[in-house]
């Protein structure tokens, strides 16, 4: 797991099958990384020491986020199942109605069919009760009281979801990435609608919106999952669009797949993106130009930039 602070990026909890990771809105030196098959980290030093968390049943974390309207911190696994803890990560409890939404059964991860993950999590800047959930593959999820209760598979989401993003600025408006495309929803979740104008490239998976403008996005895509994970070259893209206009490529015919995008916390048009090489590239200009800032060990899957 690489960590962007200052715009310099440091490797943290190596070894441990670091996959996804979440920083504390409230206080930038706390983060949550999930695992391959160790469970939950929490680090309060920005990543210098970790412990790891008690109380979530899977050891397959393979989602988190943090509240930035009440602090409440929440973890998704495979199998499919949502935790959350309201003290920050001293207790969980699962929220189980999600297990029983009529569509559950039919949740299927095509490389290894018999089970499914909860793969994206995004939570409201405005109401604490709002959470949208992901699944991988299964659809997006919505619950309006903080997962006692659940709708099933919201209309027009992408049911292969692997990415979900909120924006303060614009509290109603929700991204999501996803194996068939790009879509967006203005009423935090309930419905969506396709949003990929523009590519040429439909196999979506990472996400960012720029910190201070939520029309400014930005998406990596490929052409479907094998050449996104298998290893050679990907053929992909990273697109960007800005209000209502089409998508357009800022990178192209990219020989190692972008995992991950984040926008630099502090300023507007920075932004970061990960490769599965290792290597890590910023741009100060909306991605215009870039410049490679750092090449780590392979397989990056996440990638937070935080303001020391």
């Amino acid at each position: 797991m690489a960590i962007i602070e200052d715009g310099e990026p440091r490797l943290s909890l190596e070894g441990w099958g670091a996959r996804c990771l979440a920083v504390d809105p409230a206080s930038p030196d706390t983060l949550y990384v999930g695992t391959t098959d160790e469970g939950l980290f929490k680090s309060e030093d920005g990543g210098a020491g970790w412990q790891r968390l008690s109380g979530i049943e899977h050891p397959r974390v393979t989602a988190v986020a943090v509240s930035p309207a009440d602090g409440a911190i929440y973890a998704g696994t495979e199998p499919s199942a949502l935790f959350v803890s309201r003290d920050g990560g001293a207790s969980w409890r699962e929220l189980e109605a999600m297990r029983e939404l009529p569509s559950a059964p039919t949740w299927s991860f095509p490389p290894r069919p018999w089970t499914s993950h909860v793969r994206a999590i995004a939570l409201s800047y405005a109401d604490p009760d709002l959470v949208a959930v992901g699944i991988e593959l299964g659809g997006v999820l919505r619950s309006t009281d903080g997962g006692e209760t659940w709708q099933d598979q919201r209309p027009g989401a992408q049911p292969d979801c692997h990415n979900l993003a909120a924006h303060p600025e614009s509290v109603d408006l929700v991204y999501e990435a996803g194996g068939g495309g790009f879509a967006r929803s203005r009423d935090f979740g309930d419905s969506w609608e396709p949003a990929d104008d523009g590519m040429d490239l439909h196999y979506v998976w990472g996400l960012a919106v720029d910190a201070e403008n939520p029309s400014l996005v930005y998406a990596s895509a490929t052409s479907g999952p094998g050449r996104a994970h298998g290893g050679g070259f990907s053929g992909a893209s990273i697109y960007r669009r800005a209000g209502n206009s089409r998508w357009e490529p800022v990178l192209k015919d990219l020989a190692s797949f972008p995992y991950a995008l984040c926008p630099d916390p502090v300023t507007s048009g920075a932004l970061y993106a990960g490769f599965g090489d290792g290597t890590i590239l910023r741009s100060a200009d909306s991605g215009e130009r870039w410049e490679e800032i750092a090449r780590v060990p392979s397989r990056l899957q996440a990638l937070a930039a935080v303001a020391a």
